[in-house]
């Protein structure tokens, strides 16, 4: 009998019983699970301490102390002729107001029964340098509440706010000449009386920058209405511009060697630093064509430059999901190239166009280097605009720019605003990532 007729043994065992090979195939199966499970705890470990960081040092940003102040609007001193005149009560400049906040705190000393050797000055030194200006404002806008008492509610100063919120301490001022420890004892009389306290800061959202003589004051709400005017222009010149050129490279243009040069350099442009792009718009936009510095326009056309790459690339991705049956079934039908590309294809490309579009613009939002280079980093401290033309054109500031002046600035409450900033910009970038996501699965089709 031949090795080949010969009967082979069989093993004894159940193939519910797995064999060394394939336990180790197992093992090395869980162990690389076990790697990428654990890669993704690290990354949202770091995740978690990136948001508490910037969460537990910018949320005093959203806090702030005001001084709860009874004022006696003379009228001896606001309107001396009586006749309650505009053009005469704007004469009055804001020095004529300090004596009202040091004759309120005087008066306030001696109702209230505290005890301290400050005199009004130093008593007032505790309000932030807006207070006689904010009043002034209450006066004009309300000339007929001369000669009555109002209460009014000034911000304190930024070293007062930062004792409340225990970023100043009795032995960090030993060598600050804006406060003293018995100003700090007055302001802990206050606290007891309840005229000094903590209270949610809108105005950080909706205010202007301000000096670093009075940083209690400084928001963000110009730099956002800057980005805002900028993200216009990035929308209305980067979109169509890109979409256009995708669908032409994608569905129109020949495969020749021309079309290759295009495609690289496109790529080419998306890895770009930045910067570039700013020096490019600083030579061509501002030095050449004579565009004002800072302006959102100039700004939005630098940005516009930068997106546009990943406009295309993420675009003509979209194009090329949609199947080849899609369009050689609208060619069957009788429709021309261009009716099979607007009419079949396009739309349901549109998903990802939408998608790429906002994630575009999301990383402009994001953008300072370029702003840098053409100015707008400057010391914005006016009204919203009366018009979109003046928006455009008028000199402002954007969120990530302003972020970085106030990181410069030597108060800890610019500090502390820059990453109350920075909490804002990330709401903003994390809201349109999220509506890029919920529209993409919103109006995807599968086939």
């Amino acid at each position: 009998m031949t090795d080949a007729t010969q009967p082979i043994d069989p093993r004894k065992t159940s193939l519910l019983t797995l064999d060394g090979r394939t336990k180790k195939r197992n093992a090395a199966e869980a162990r690389f699970k076990s790697y990428g499970i654990g890669a993704i705890c690290i990354g949202l470990l770091m995740l978690l301490i990136l948001v508490f960081n910037i969460v537990s040092r910018g949320t005093g940003a959203y806090q702030q102390t005001y001084v709860t102040l009874e004022v006696e609007l003379l009228a001896a001193k606001l309107d001396k002729k009586g006749n309650r005149d505009l053009v005469d009560i704007k004469k009055v400049s804001t020095f004529g107001y300090a004596p009202l906040l040091k004759t309120a705190f005087e008066t306030k000393v001696s109702n209230a029964g505290f005890e301290t050797d400050l005199k009004s000055k130093a008593m007032a030194g505790i309000l932030s340098k807006s207070a006689a200006a904010d009043l002034r404002d209450f006066v004009i806008a309300n000339p007929d509440m001369i000669g009555n008492t109002v209460e009014f509610e000034f911000l304190a100063s930024s070293r007062v706010d930062g004792y409340l919120k225990g970023r100043v301490t009795r032995d960090s001022i030993a060598n600050d000449k804006n406060i003293s420890p018995a100003q700090l004892d007055f302001v802990d009389q206050l606290i007891a009386d309840g005229s000094l306290e903590k209270r949610f800061n809108l105005d950080f959202i909706t205010g202007a920058d301000a000096s670093d003589a009075r940083p209690e004051a400084a928001g963000m709400g110009v730099s956002m209405i800057g980005s805002l005017f900028m993200m216009m222009v990035v929308l209305v010149l980067a979109l169509p511009i890109g979409v256009a050129a995708s669908i032409y490279l994608e569905e129109f243009a020949p495969k020749n060697w021309i079309t290759d040069i295009i495609e690289v350099n496109i790529s080419n442009l998306a890895a770009v630093p930045s910067i570039v792009f700013g020096i490019l718009g600083l030579a061509v936009f501002i030095n050449y064509m004579h565009l004002p510095n800072s302006a959102p326009l100039v700004g939005g056309l630098v940005l516009t430059l930068m997106t546009l790459p990943t406009i295309i690339i993420s675009t003509r991705a979209s194009l090329k999901s949609v199947p080849p049956s899609i369009r050689d079934a609208a060619l069957g039908v009788g429709a021309s190239k261009m009716q099979s590309v607007f009419h079949h294809v396009l739309p349901l490309a549109a998903p990802g166009i939408l998608t790429g579009t906002i994630i575009g613009l999301a990383q402009a939002l994001g953008e300072t280097a370029p702003l840098l280079l053409i100015g707008m980093v400057g010391f914005i401290a006016s009204n919203p605009p009366d018009s979109i033309a003046a928006g455009l054109m008028s000199p402002n500031s954007a969120m990530p720019a302003q972020i970085y002046e106030w990181a410069k600035r030597a108060d800890p409450a610019f500090y502390e605003r820059a990453w109350g900033g920075i909490i804002i910009l990330l709401v903003f970038l994390v809201t349109m990532n999220t509506i890029a996501v919920i529209l993409r699965r919103r109006f995807e089709r599968r086939w």
